[in-house]
């Protein structure tokens, strides 16, 4: 998942996209912020979720979903998230003046993901203004671009031969970086310090050219003995990342350095203060 903040009418709205389902999710406390203004938008949200309950029964938090976002202080804390459409539902059980243009933001957010389905270099574009915002080179963009094409070229024929999205996208994503890498998504996560960011995304250089190197071995390996089904697909999904460690192993030889690290591109956390324990006075 994806983490990228928006904004409305100049208040920060922390939003997430799930790339496996193509799907926004807003942050419910940074949108009742918006509407209400209150000096505790989590107090009134846990309120109001207790009163249209009583109402009519209503469960407003049914259709959200907790997820880690960077909160106020730096550190990943779970929050309730929703999609837009569930927002609505939210956003009209709010009196607020903000309801009706805050409707057509998350109206104009839709809009803008059916552009982006219709002509895909919009998405790219907006990718790229994020990534250079975030501080990337042209180089590294480039690269993440480059291998966020070969992984799409591999998505659709996985969804043309019986490979269902979600889970089973995972698991041979799983284990095409476990061949090529040596150890598993979530550990390589682990090893940069990420929770719900995009790995991808925190990457250098050189893993991204591997990974795209074992997803493109991968995608000609499965199309040309026509892989179908997951059986199929895993056996060519564990020679596809075998290709790409060979040639990892063979540069690590060469290089004395490892091509998996635990660098990231995460801000440097703010230095904790240190609690200064005056002496006792003497008698």
């Amino acid at each position: 998942m994806k983490i990228l903040p928006t904004q409305f009418d100049g208040q920060s709205i922390r939003r997430v996209y799930d790339e496996n389902t193509e799907t926004w999710w807003f942050s419910v406390i940074d949108v009742v912020q918006v509407l209400t203004d209150s000096e505790n938008a989590r107090d009134y949200w846990f309120k109001m979720k207790l009163r249209v309950k009583s109402e009519d029964g209503a469960e407003l938090s049914t259709n959200c979903r907790q997820l880690k976002l960077p909160a106020a202080d730096g550190k990943q804390r779970l929050t309730d998230c929703a999609t837009a459409e569930s927002l609505l539902r939210i956003v009209q059980s709010i009196p607020s003046p903000k309801a009706e243009p805050i409707k057509l933001w998350l109206a104009k957010v839709g809009y803008e993901r059916m552009q982006e389905m219709a002509d895909p270099a919009l998405s790219l574009d907006r990718a790229r203004q994020t990534w250079q915002q975030h501080g990337r080179s042209d180089k590294w963009i480039q690269q993440r671009m480059t291998g966020q094409e070969t992984r799409n070229k591999l998505t659709d024929y996985w969804s043309e031969h019986d490979i269902k999205k979600g889970s089973e996208f995972a698991i041979l994503t799983n284990i095409i970086h476990q061949e090529w890498s040596g150890v598993s998504v979530a550990e390589h996560k682990d090893m940069k310090g990420l929770s719900s960011h995009n790995l991808r995304d925190h990457m250098s250089e050189a893993e991204l050219i591997f990974t795209a190197l074992a997803e493109l071995s991968t995608r000609q390996i499965a199309e040309s003995t026509e892989a179908t089904g997951m059986a199929e697909n895993k056996s060519a999904a564990q020679t596809g990342g075998r290709i790409s460690a060979q040639a990892r192993n063979q540069l690590e030889s060469q290089t004395g350095k490892s091509v998996v690290t635990g660098a990231n591109f995460l801000p440097p956390a703010e230095p904790k203060a240190v609690k200064v324990i005056k002496a006792p006075k003497s008698a």
